[in-house]
Parts: C-alpha cells; structure tokens; sequence
C-alpha cells in the first residue's frame, strides 16, 4: 500500500432553505369612540379646577376654634398639646390639659385626637385630606373652601366640691362611687342627697343644693325685636275679624326669613269661632331650611288676653305664643310667654317685641327738673304745701 492515503472529497452542505419575507402587520381595526371634543374639554377644565381647588384647600391654615374666638394657626407643627399651653393663657380653663380634650372636624370628617402631646396638627390635617371618604365627601360638596376645624374641649371642671362629695346622674353610679356624700338628681324634678356610713345608706330631698349651678329660666332671643310696622298690621288683622255681625278669633304665624333677615307673617288656613280654632297647617309650605318658625301669635278679640287650657294642649312646640286681647280697646292687651318642651313660662312683651320708640325733641328733656322730698308730706288744715327742694 502506498505511503499517502487517498482522501475521499467532502460533500458540499446543503444550501439553507429560504426564508420568507416579512409580511406587514395590519393593525386590528378599532371601534370608533363617541368623543364630544367640547364635553371632554369641558371634563379637563373641571378636573383642573378641582385640583386646583383642593391644592388651594390643603394649603389653608388650620383655624382654632373655641367658642366664639377663631384664630388661623400660624404653626401647623406643633402638637395639640402644645397649641393648648398656648392658649391657656387667654383661656385659663385649658390650663390643666388631663381636663382637656380635642377633636379635628373637617367638612364631614369628625376625628378625636387620642394623643394630644405625640401628634402634630399637620399630620391630623394631612391625614384627613388624603383620606378616602374626605376626598369623597369633597367632590360632592357644594362649598369647597372647607376650614379644617382644631377644637379643644373642657371634660372635666371642678367647682369646689370637696372630695368626699360628688354629683351623679343616677343612683346606681352614686352607690358605686367612693363619695361620703352624693347629689342626684331624680325624675320628679327634685334633688336628693345620698349619705353613706357605717349605719346604713340614707336618702332625702335636698332643699339647698350649693353643689350644684344656679339657672335662671328664661328666653335670650338669637333674633332681633319683631318690628312694631309688622305688629301693627297684623293687629289690624286681629280686629277686621271682629267688624262683623259676630267677632271670632285668628291665628297668625311669624317666620324669620335666614335668607332676606327679616321677619314675615303668614296667615294660615283656618276655621274660627269666638273662643276657637281649627288650623290646618298641613297646607304650609314654607321651607325650613330658609325660614324659621318663630311666634305664633292669635286674638281673643275682646277677651281678655289669657292662654286658655286649649292654648296649653296645642302650643307644646319649642318657640314664643303671644295672644292678644281686649281689641276693641285702644290699645289691646298683649300676653307672651314661651314654650320649653311643653313647660311654659311668662316674658315681658319686650323681650321679642318692639316697644314704642319715637324720638322726641330734646328741649322736651329739658323742661323736667327732679325734685326730692326733704321731709314726709305734711297736710295742714288750711295748706297742702310740700316742702321740695330743687336737684340742678
């Protein structure tokens, strides 16, 4: 065999198959969408409105409230606790904080503030603002420029009652309290005084509770005088019902209007006598919501202006009754009382109503001296002289 080997040729490889060329894609066809260009325009323009109004609000200082004073509060950072040392001073009864408590209101969103000294008032507001319900009850809300209300609260006050003593609602929590000496009040409108000893429990009626506040009942009207023009006219109503063959009755309501801030009477369907009447009121139809029902005010043509057993069964409701008498004299009797849940209590007419006001010429004052007596009047036989002497 030879040295060298034949060699056998290789096969060429195969060619690679071809590969097709690429076919464009053809997007899927979409459905057309119903795109009103002005409702959307509109659409973004209120949802960049909102925004700004809500970037707006969150930037707003939040307000201490207490009573009847309200303050922005210049330093959101600091905590409730410190807010409070803060006012103590115009307002000594925050001084004790364990006697104070605090709650947040913001629109809707009421949150009381578990702990006043770790949390800042910052973070009560921004916490509310991001909240789901807020935001909600913001979108909703008609007024958007809410005050994010800080409102600290008195719970506990002490009134100089000595230690071994204590006012309780009910008797269950006097005798499970740890007081010598409890005060209660009870349901038929009197006040007991419990006693505890050795010998026993004992109860009494307590005649001079000075553990407990003095009230004065009474009427402080959150409304000005009802006008004497309006009380005039409805007078002369009064005593057009009394022109005719027979003199009856009338009822007349007195709304304040919230809105215009002022007084208006309206007259309501009715059927009178001479000593009744029967209204039908299901017939009213001013809103409450603008119009406030205040007096209601009715005749006892020329009776005599006294509230009869009827007038204590009807005029049970929460507001002022006036009943006017004795029309036909020239001036008429006029009788106000009000009603508290049905417990009534007599008031001078001008605590609602306008009184005569008429300005006089001053010269007029100056005609009057004062005089004052020195003596007893002595009467003589033949002079009835007293002696005076002049006050300049």
């Amino acid at each position: 065999m030879s040295a060298f080997q034949s060699v056998q040729p290789v096969p060429p490889a195969p060619a690679p198959a071809p590969v097709p060329a690429a076919q464009p894609v053809t997007p899927a066809p979409q459905p057309l969408l119903d795109i009103d260009p002005l409702a959307a325009a509109m659409a973004q323009q209120e949802a960049k409105a909102e925004q700004k109004a809500a970037k707006s609000l969150f930037e707003k200082a939040p307000v201490f409230c207490y009573g009847s004073a309200r303050e922005d509060i210049a330093d959101p950072g600091m905590t409730f606790e410190e807010l409070r040392i803060a006012k103590a001073e115009d307002f000594p009864e925050l001084a004790e904080g364990k006697k104070v408590s605090w709650t947040v209101e913001y629109g809707k969103t009421v949150k009381p503030i578990t702990d006043p000294k770790g949390i800042t008032i910052a973070s009560v507001k921004s916490e509310i603002e991001r909240s789901k319900a807020f935001l909600d009850n913001l979108k909703k809300a008609k007024d958007k420029n809410l005050d994010c209300l800080v409102k600290p609260k008195v719970t506990a006050q002490s009134k100089g009652i000595a230690a071994y003593k204590g006012v309780f609602p009910t008797l269950e929590e006097a005798r499970a309290s740890d007081k010598t000496i409890c005060t209660i009040p009870c349901a038929d409108g009197r006040v007991y005084e419990l006693r505890k000893s050795e010998l026993g429990e004992f109860i009494a009626p307590k005649e001079n509770v000075i553990d407990l506040p003095s009230v004065v009942a009474g009427f402080t009207p959150a409304l000005p005088l009802v006008p004497m023009e309006l009380l005039a006219q409805i007078i002369s109503f009064f005593r057009c019902c009394m022109t005719g063959p027979e003199e009856f009755e009338a009822l007349a309501h007195i709304y304040w209007d919230k809105q215009e801030e002022k007084f208006v009477a309206h007259i309501p369907k009715q059927r009178v006598t001479k000593a009744h009447i029967d209204a039908d009121l299901t017939q009213e139809d001013l809103p409450e919501d603008r119009y406030l029902h205040y007096i209601d005010i009715h005749s006892h043509n020329s009776m005599e202006a006294k509230f009869s057993r009827v007038d204590d069964e009807d005029e049970r409701a929460t507001r002022i009754y006036i009943v006017v008498g004795r029309l036909d004299k020239f001036f008429p009797d006029i009788t106000v009382r009000m009603s508290c849940g049905g417990t009534y209590l007599t008031l001078p007419p001008g605590c609602v109503l306008e009184s005569f006001g008429a300005v006089f010429p001053a010269e007029w004052r100056a005609q009057v001296t004062l005089l004052r007596r020195d003596t007893l009047p002595v009467l003589h036989p033949r002079s009835e002289h007293l002696r005076v002497r002049r006050i300049d």
